[in-house]
This record gives C-alpha cells, structure tokens and sequence, in this order.
C-alpha cells in the first residue's frame, strides 16, 4: 500500500505553519526581541555546508539542554534573532557579511544561514550571536568559480559513526587534515538502544520513533568534541543512509514487516526532519512530511564534481527471489533520480565525476567457489539498476567516474567492470570504500569477508577492516586516495596513520597502488 503524500503532512504532525515558511522565519510562536540565557545555547557546535562559489550554508541549534527528553533542548516555545557574521580572519577584524535568522520552535531552535556575495575558492570564518551568548567561531571556504580549473582539490569522506560502539577519534584527526570539503555518506547517527561499555551509552536509551527522540539522538552526537571539532573546520557535504531512520528501510518499506506503511512514514517524517534541523543543508532540502529531496550536485570548478546520491528514499524493496532480482523495474535511486544522475555525468564539465553514496557498488561475491553468495541491500541486490548505470556511462562515454561509498564499516577498493563476470570487460570507473568512524568496534587488517572478498572477485584490489576515514586530492591529471585508520576505537587516544594509498590517472580507467 502507498500512502497519499499530501496526506502524511498531517499524519507526520506537521504544524498549519509548514516547514518550508518555519525555515523563512514565519512561525506562530511569539518572538524574543532579546534573548538573555542563563546556559550557553550553543552546546552544539557550529557547521557549515555544501559550499558554493559565492557562498555557503552556515549551521548551529540553540540548546543550552541538549539531551532533555522533550527534544526542545532547554528552549523556550519563542522565535529567537540569531545574528550571524562571516569574515576574513578568526579573530573578526576583517567582517564581509553579516545577517540575522529566526531560530523557531517548530525547528527544534535550528539555524540555517544561506550566505551569498562571498568570494569564489576562499578561505573564511563564521560565528552566531544569541542575546548575550557567543558560539565557537568555525572555518569553511567556499567552492571555485564555475569555469576556474583550481590547480588542487581536498576532500575526504567518512560513515557509519555509532556513538556507543567508539571514541569518535577519527573525527579528531580528520580535523587536523588540510581539506576544502568532507563528505559524510550516511548512517551519521544510529536508531538503536545499544548501551555500550564506554560510558557512551545511547540517548534515549531505547530505540528512537518520535520527533523528539530523534531530536535528542542527533544532540547526542553533536555532543561529542571530535565531532564538533570536525564540523567547525571544514564545510561538510552530507546524504544519508538507513540508520538515520531505521535499519535496512527501503522507500516505505520498514524492516519490521509487522509495520504498516502509515506508521513507518510517520517515523520517516520525523527522522527527516531531525536530520534537516542537525545538518548544514540548504531550504531546497526542507522535507516535506516523509519526504525530503537530499540528491543534489555540487560542483568545484572544471576540476570535479560531486553527485550527492540518495540510495534509501526511493529504492525498491529488498528480495532474495531470483526472479524479482533479475527484474528490470527494480531501482536503487528511483527513475527520477537516476535519469538526473546520468544526464549530470554526460553534461559534465569536471575532470573527475565523484558519485558519493551508501552502499557497495562493486560486484562483492562471498563464495570462493563457484557459486555465489551475494548480499541484497546494497547493490548486488540491484543488479538490473547497476548495469543500467554502467552501460549508460560506456555508451555515453563518460571518463573518470570515481565512486565513493560507506555502509560496510571496512575498506575497499575495485574497478567498476561493465561486465564483472568476464575480467576483460570495459572498466567504467573506480569504487573507494570506505570503514566506519565507529561501527562494528575495533578492526583488524583482515577478516574473514575480506578473505572471501578479495578471493572471489579478480576486480578487487585492496580490503581492510580498521576504522578512520579516507582522504583524497585531486588535479587534472590524476586522483589519490589515502586509507586513514586508527588501531583502536576503545582507546581514546589512537594514532591515525596511512595504511595504503591508490592512484587514478585521467583519462587512464582503473586504481593503481600508490
């Protein structure tokens, strides 16, 4: 059954007011001309997000109680000013833009600052005022000039990040990386109860449904210094997965098969809007009940550009039945969104076509004989989508796809074969997984997955379990990826070092070890 989506504004407990005119400022509340708070309101941190050449999305929530069960943070139900400046220098000497947003109720005090009249490829700094209050200052830099070539890019990529399971080390060390963007692909908080054994238990301690456990979930996290550090120094690019909702969701389909559709996307509703309230997005992501557009395209001059891909919204359900697999209607991205993602490549004008999304798209067969054991919710459950992806990429020629994924909690490399099960077939691109912040606990070099995998498919070239993220820079001629990993995420001090690096050459299909 499908649900009328006009109908789930209500059945999702939206307000007459609507998210869209809250994220304006319009609320029905009654306002605070001048706040004066007896906590410090930004306990959350800062953030800043999907840069543009003449600007950027500037983020932080008034919650001087963040993990107050309600969900309100420790707010009153008042429309509070915040004011916002972005200059030139850390210490403010030097101040180019300055505003004011209406921090409402109705989102959880979340503010969303659209900043424009920037210069292009520059470095800047942000602060907000509340009344009385002063947040940390943060650091971002906005995006190259549509026709520029910028001689380097910097960005990395992280997922997977369970609070109880580790120390978000990783997080810490990314931000001491030199990076003009990072990218979170998803399962940025997780839904479940889990206790843990460091002191890192989660909040609330059941499993989250409702707005303001979602709320208090995503506080939770933002808690956390590492993270907050992370945030505060780079400008992010973020999509999620399943476990900002629910575990292995798929479009309005709850893992709980018990589940009716209507109360699924209730919680699909509120989760959306938790997220929007908690990440540096911009109002074209303002959900809409259960619904919430997060693909998009940023673009960094003539060097690269990013597909922020949605793989959970609009995928069909999961299935194990041979037939169903092989049949062609079934989608991971939707036929929307695939038809964006396709054209966007072939209308291209970067060297580097980065797809940034959740799960593993390289053919991953368990069985080291010949059968084969593949999973069903990434995309080896997809196969009829995946190849229609790849053959669009080979006929319309398209040169330099390099996908970056998360969800596996390990790390991989492979080439992306047009047919992976004839060796000698055309390589479309290139697929650099990604391992957890966090999830899955202290790793290893190689376990028994990675065993099979590199085993079983000749196109892999690189597997290991250890925690951290991945860095890359990028020019005209060539792209690296170095694999960061920590030994430990019981340890609260684990170094992080290089484990292992790959090249890909413009022009040149196929990774190379560095």
């Amino acid at each position: 059954m499908r649900i009328d989506r006009r109908q789930l504004l209500t059945l999702a407990g939206a307000s007459g007011v609507g998210l869209a005119a809250t994220v304006a400022g319009v609320s029905t509340a009654p306002a605070m001309a001048d706040p004066k708070h007896q906590l410090d309101p930004f306990t959350l941190g800062v953030a800043s997000g999907d840069p543009l050449p003449d600007g950027v999305v500037l983020w932080t929530r008034l919650a001087p109680e963040p993990l107050i069960a309600d969900g309100l943070g420790g707010m009153s139900q008042h429309v509070v000013p915040v004011t916002w400046e972005v200059a030139e220098d850390a210490r403010f000497r030097h101040v180019v833009k300055r505003g004011v947003e209406r921090a409402t109720p109705e989102l959880g005090h979340a503010v969303h600052a659209e900043v424009h009249g920037l210069r292009a490829d520059r470095e800047y700094f942000y602060r907000f005022r509340s009344g009385n209050a002063v947040s940390p200052v943060g650091r971002t830099r906005t995006a190259p000039s549509t026709h520029d070539r910028p001689r380097e890019l910097a960005f990395a990529f992280v997922s997977c990040s369970n609070y109880p399971t580790g120390h978000f080390t990783a997080y810490r060390h990314l931000a001491e990386e030199e990076l003009d963007l990072v990218l979170h692909l998803g399962d940025y908080i997780y839904e479940g109860p889990a206790a843990g054994t460091l002191g890192r238990a989660h909040l609330p301690a059941a499993e989250i449904f409702s707005l303001a456990d979602y709320r208090v979930r995503h506080a939770q996290y933002k808690t956390d210094a590492d993270l907050q550090l992370a945030h505060a120094r780079f400008p992010w690019a973020v999509t999620w997965d399943d476990h900002e909702v629910e575990n292995n969701y798929a479009d309005e389909i709850s893992e709980d098969a018990a589940q009716d559709p209507e109360s699924f996307l209730r919680r699909r509703a509120a989760a959306y809007q938790a997220y929007y309230e908690h990440m540096p997005l911009r109002r074209s992501q303002v959900p809409q009940g259960p619904d919430m557009r997060i693909y998009r395209r940023l673009r960094y001059g003539r060097l690269a550009e990013f597909n922020m891909l949605d793989g959970r919204q609009y995928r069909s359900d999961q299935t194990t039945d041979p037939v169903s697999l092989d049949d062609p209607s079934r989608s991971m991205l939707g036929a929307e969104q695939e038809k964006w993602l396709i054209d966007g490549l072939s209308h291209s004008a970067g060297t580097w076509n980065i797809l940034a999304q959740q799960t593993v798209m390289a053919k991953a067969d368990r069985d080291p004989g010949p059968g084969e054991i593949l999973p069903n919710d990434n995309w080896n459950g997809y196969e009829p989508a995946r190849q229609r992806l790849f053959d669009g990429v080979a006929r319309r020629r398209i040169e330099n796809m390099v996908v970056v994924t998360g969800d596996a909690h390990c790390s991989m490399v492979a080439d992306l074969k047009q047919n992976f099960d004839d060796p000698s077939s055309r390589t479309v691109g290139v697929e650099f997984l990604g391992t957890s912040v966090t999830s899955g606990g202290d790793g290893a070099p190689m376990d028994t997955r990675g065993t099979e995998w590199l085993a079983s498919n000749p196109h892999m070239k690189f597997y290991d379990a250890r925690r951290g993220y991945v860095r890359v820079t990028a020019d005209s001629r060539k792209l690296r990826t170095d694999y960061r990993a920590v030994p430990a995420v019981t340890t609260p001090d684990a170094p992080v070092s290089t484990i292992a690096s790959f090249v890909v050459e413009e022009g040149r299909p196929g990774v190379h070890t560095q």
